[in-house]
């Protein structure tokens, strides 16, 4: 891999750059958002399985390029959550799904159709996979996808690409998961009770429990019941179960919340109102208003409560789940089908920026999926609300394009500090360094601007630099 990649192609700016990418390359990773499934470190033993186990299978950034050219998700191993019909052609032997179980054949498909991913992100950093985790600077294609393969498996196989092991390797200073409201985070407590020297913390998540609409809803909010000792029946016992929830994350160590909706939206609802609304719910009868208008309320008391137990609250919006109803039928959540849709945040949330806006105490940061926003909206409510950040260019936007597009138009009206720094919010654990060096260029280079074009000197330049790559998400998150 180029040392030079993602730096400008003028000289001035190119040795700045790789001067300030050097001041902070091998600074730690620190990861305050993220998808990794804890139960990788709570195992000693753990392994990640085969090659296409660890960058294919699960991996809905890159099964969703090779979807969009026609190739079946079961060809991929991707298994079906339900057994819909298919032709007689598709079906196996026993009349169910065939779902391709050789391994080395899913990787031939991906490596036969790597050149897909010329020019994308997903391209990038699963260059860097190959080379800086793996040793691997060979191209994927057919001549060399057994090669490839042979030689990851046996490193998989090796201690020393364990998943602790690795992530010491890549020197995470502190990695964050992201868990339901009702999980008992029993693989945290394994972790915390096992001696490892590794930093794994919880993330509250209680979308499901919070979204009326969510699939499950009604069952997860008996788990909510058993997991927090509250037997929930209105809303003053469902508040109740929610901050005991909270209470044990932060026990846990957990320093943050995260919520997805589908749009910013914010209202404050009596108690009276709320449950009416939840009463409904808990009698199956709840329609699509009354769940909009839930959890724009719910966001409004999720605020409350990290003002009181000092949880940074992390804001997801813009996403419409699942858009393609046949893969989502087939195939269940998360399989590469959310889809951008435009958003609004100068209205949307304006009844909780007038209640908890200007208080410093409470930590809300912002992600979006539509760019629009970026200069028209989110970077002056960030540049004058205290309680409000500006998460790092989030999903879609997480790219060389992107990460440049972010700094034009957030960070003259926000100013760097009102912005995060980076995470990484993946699910493909050794993807992890790729996605921060990525960050870390470009920032390197955008800084490197700033300096040929003299805004700033040196000093700051390195400063800067600093707080790009760590110091910002360590303070905002509390690290």
């Amino acid at each position: 891999m180029n040392p030079d990649r993602f730096f400008s192609p003028d000289p001035a700016t190119r040795n700045v750059a790789r001067e300030l990418y050097d001041s902070i390359a091998v600074s730690p990773l620190v990861c305050p958002h993220g998808h990794v499934a804890p139960r990788l470190f709570s195992d000693p033993n753990a392994t990640f399985g085969s090659p296409a186990d660890l960058l294919i299978i699960p991996d809905h950034y890159v099964t969703r390029m090779l979807y969009s050219q026609g190739i079946p998700l079961e060809s991929l191993g991707v298994p079906p959550s339900s057994p819909s019909p298919l032709p007689e052609r598709e079906r196996g032997a026993e009349g169910g799904v065939r779902v391709e179980s050789d391994h080395r054949k899913i990787w031939h498909t991906f490596c036969e159709n790597f050149h897909l991913f010329r020019g994308t992100p997903s391209g990038t950093w699963l260059a860097h996979e190959l080379s800086e985790v793996f040793g691997i600077d060979e191209k994927p294609s057919a001549a060399s996808a057994d090669r490839l393969y042979d030689a990851i498996a046996e490193k998989l196989a090796a201690p020393e690409f364990a998943p602790r092991a690795l992530f010491e390797r890549f020197n995470i200073e502190v990695l964050c998961t992201t868990d339901a409201a009702t999980d008992t985070l029993d693989h945290h407590q394994v972790i915390r009770q096992s001696g490892w020297g590794g930093r794994v913390l919880p993330t509250f998540r209680p979308d499901a429990v919070v979204n009326l609409d969510a699939p499950g809803w009604r069952a997860n909010l008996d788990r909510l019941s058993q997991v927090s000792g509250v037997d929930v029946t209105d809303y003053g016992s469902y508040l109740r179960a929610l901050e005991q929830r909270r209470a044990f994350f932060r026990l846990m160590g957990a320093t943050a919340t995260d919520h997805a909706t589908l749009m910013p939206d914010t209202v404050t609802l009596s108690p009276v109102e709320a449950d009416a609304i939840l009463q409904r719910a808990l009698r199956g009868q709840t329609s699509a208003a009354d769940a909009a208008r839930f959890t724009a309320h719910m966001l409004m008391e999720m605020a409350r409560m990290s003002l009181e137990d000092g949880l940074v609250m992390q804001l997801h919006p813009g996403s419409l789940r699942n858009h393609n109803e046949n893969v989502f039928r087939r195939f269940g959540l998360d399989k590469g089908c959310d889809i951008p849709v435009q958003t609004e945040y100068t209205h949307s949330l304006l009844p909780l920026l007038n209640r908890y806006g200007n208080d410093s105490r409470l930590t809300l940061v912002l992600f979006t999926l539509d760019e629009s926003t970026y200069s028209r909206e989110l970077a002056t409510l960030a540049g004058h609300y205290p309680a409000l950040k500006l998460g790092p260019p989030w999903w879609f936007h997480d790219s060389p394009n992107g990460i440049a597009r972010y700094f034009d138009q957030v960070m003259e009206t926000a100013g760097l500090y009102n912005t995060t720094g980076f995470n990484d919010d993946t699910r493909a654990f050794c993807s992890i360094p790729a996605r921060h060096d990525v960050w870390r260029r470009v920032s390197a280079n955008w800084v490197a601007g700033l300096v040929t074009r003299h805004l700033i000197d040196m000093d700051d330049a390195r400063e800067m630099m600093a707080e790009l790559a760590v110091d910002l998400a360590r303070h905002t998150y509390h690290l």
